[in-house]
């Protein structure tokens, strides 16, 4: 089925459809090579419409194994070439498969480096997936239409669950988790009890925890100033550890400030400079926004680490306080392994280290 891509700046990028169905979002890239189920599984991408910048997509299918969340919450993929003879000993059905039966909007064939280009150069935008017969009074509705601001409610667990461990007890804030960081908190042993986003500073205190985990999500920090809030009444009561989203709530919690990027970071290969041991992580990366550096003078918060592209910050510790972050994804899910460290650190810091 014959259909398109719409950028809001006029650019229209054709290509097939899987299904007859519309989608609207925001538009960005992600550089992976693989990962695209933890690619759609993960919810910092809700309310995205992702294109992917490897040219075959698809090539060892789907298993249930590589989930990231209980659905995913990406609003369109977009791809170069859709495999449709994946091979792998762990598969469950092509991607074509779970696309459709999961009604994501899907959009082949296209040019994704074109695309690419195109949101280098202009940054990121609204864009619409759609069939090539779409009115075009149906195109001016879905562009009129204001993006979604309330997406960390939509993606949040509905209840407070816990993952059992033999070791310190830590309260996850979650703000759009992804299994594997719970998976890789629990092999350090911890005790974890997530909680939803909206859960107050008091209620958390009341669970009597070890340490406070602050986990990644979508969106502008700013939109979700009741998480800042219940941040800022943590800050010196436990150890806490920040990723992603966590990062910039913590900078916000501070006093600091953050920033819309250009275009983003998006994919397992981005380098990051660790400025304590002087060496480049490769990191997973998903986010917008960024810590704005001159926001955090004289808010006893160091610098620890740096992107390499773009000199951005990627991580910060306060000097006082037990409590640190970086705004990458350090599970490796999709990604390579060179950061699980960090929660090592976050462990020590729980066992009354530094």
């Amino acid at each position: 089925m014959s259909g398109k891509l719409i950028l809001e700046d006029g650019s229209v990028f054709w290509g097939e459809l899987l299904t007859n169905s519309l989608a609207s979002g925001e538009v960005v890239f992600n550089t992976g090579m693989t990962g695209y189920q933890e690619m759609l599984t993960d919810p910092s991408y809700c309310g995205q419409i992702v294109t992917l910048t490897y040219p075959l997509i698809g090539n060892y299918g789907t298993a249930t194994i590589f989930e990231q969340a209980r659905q995913s919450y990406v609003r369109g993929f977009v791809i170069s070439e859709l495999c449709d003879t994946p091979s792998n000993c762990r598969l469950e059905e092509s991607l074509a498969a779970y696309l459709t039966t999961r009604n994501i909007p899907c959009i082949h064939g296209v040019d994704t480096r074109a695309i690419t280009r195109r949101i280098r150069s202009n940054g990121t935008m609204k864009g619409i997936i759609a069939p090539s017969d779409v009115p075009e009074a149906e195109i001016k509705r879905l562009f009129a239409a204001s993006l979604a601001t309330d997406m960390v409610q939509e993606v949040t667990t509905p209840e407070v669950y816990k993952i059992s461990g033999n070791g310190p007890k830590v309260v996850v804030m979650d703000f759009g988790i992804k299994r594997n960081i719970l998976n890789s908190l629990s092999h350090i042993g911890c005790d974890l009890v997530v909680v939803p986003a909206r859960t107050s500073a008091q209620e958390i205190m009341a669970l009597n925890p070890d340490g406070i985990f602050l986990s990644n999500g979508p969106g502008d920090p700013k939109d979700v100033p009741f998480a800042v809030a219940t941040v800022k009444n943590l800050l010196g009561k436990r150890p806490i550890f920040g990723i992603c989203l966590g990062h910039q709530l913590l900078a916000l919690a501070f006093g600091g400030d953050t920033y819309k990027l250009k275009f983003g970071h998006r994919g397992s290969n981005q380098p990051v400079k660790n400025l304590a041991m002087n060496r480049i992580h490769i990191t997973s990366q998903n986010h917008g926004y960024a810590v704005d550096e001159a926001s955090l003078a004289g808010k006893n918060l160091i610098v620890t680490h740096r992107a390499v592209n773009d000199g951005t910050i990627e991580g910060m510790r306060h000097e006082q306080l037990p409590v640190f972050s970086v705004q990458y994804h350090p599970e490796a899910a999709p990604g390579p392994d060179d950061n699980t460290y960090l929660f090592d650190e976050f462990l020590t810091l729980l066992n009354g280290g530094n």
